[in-house]
């Protein structure tokens, strides 16, 4: 799991260089896959589910919250927002993981959710500790994205990761904490941060994937991979396990010594 998150990070790095105005959501999903393919990974969600995802990955822009389908048709703006879903297998092992990255010059407000979201992140993988509580998770990213005043949507949520893209158990970006699957030695999550401007009720467009905030407010979403370990979280998707920026929150991080870094 280690190298398909390695993998993805690998190609969100490249995915956020490329986003710029002019660019298409089409154009980042072909290089997606391009970059994937190339290092011997599979797309994780193309072809994925009912009725079939077409693509590699997921390009939300502004409203759209998750899951929404590139398109040639749908050219990114200064002032957008875009967040970008990537997920890649190798040998069978699943990577998952998601930025939501600005489009030239955005707004300081908007800019305000971005980094409060990637905050919320962190600090639910810093909660995924060994002899823990799924909902310890939860209530982590929940308490810091609700003093900010921004929503959290209802219902989405991470999930358990492995041989399979999506396992049990769902992980809600809110709760009390104490509750749910006791956290042991080798447990991994996609844990997934999902907040918007307005209200946080959503819509299913008539793609039948696209989510979208029901009010038109921006939304932001964020995503890493975890694994829980008995020396702290590691996450498998950061470059660096998650070293850095778990040692600003006092935390320990799990990486073994010997983990490849890239």
């Amino acid at each position: 799991m280690r190298v398909a998150g390695l993998l993805v990070a690998k190609t969100l790095a490249k995915l956020r260089e490329a986003v710029a105005p002019g660019v298409t959501t089409a154009d980042l999903d072909e290089l997606a896959e391009k970059t994937i393919r190339a290092d011997g990974g599979i797309p994780s969600f193309k072809g994925y589910a009912h009725p079939p995802y077409p693509a590699s990955i997921c390009s939300s822009v502004n409203n759209e919250v998750v899951h929404a389908i590139p398109s040639r048709r749908r050219v990114l703006r200064e002032g957008d927002i875009v967040s970008i879903d990537c997920g890649a297998i190798v040998d069978g092992w699943h990577g998952d993981s998601a930025i939501t990255v600005p489009v030239g010059e955005v707004a300081p407000e908007v800019l305000d959710m971005l980094r409060v979201c990637d905050e919320a992140l962190w600090r639910g993988l810093a909660a995924a500790q060994l002899g823990g509580r799924l909902t310890d998770i939860s209530n982590a990213v929940e308490r810091h994205v609700t003093p900010h005043g921004y929503g959290i949507v209802d219902h989405y949520g991470g999930h358990g990761i492995g041989t399979e893209m999506h396992q049990p158990p769902h992980v809600l970006n809110y709760g009390r904490p104490g509750r749910g699957l006791k956290l042991v030695e080798g447990v991994a999550l996609a844990i997934e941060p999902m907040i918007t401007l307005g209200s946080p009720d959503t819509v299913i467009l008539s793609d039948e994937w696209t989510v979208a905030t029901k009010d038109g407010s921006l939304a932001a979403h964020t995503e890493h991979s975890v694994a829980v370990t008995p020396r702290g979280p590691w996450v498998l998707t950061e470059p660096d396990g998650g070293v850095a920026r778990f040692a600003a929150l006092g935390v320990a991080c799990g990486q073994p010594a010997d983990a490849p870094t890239g």
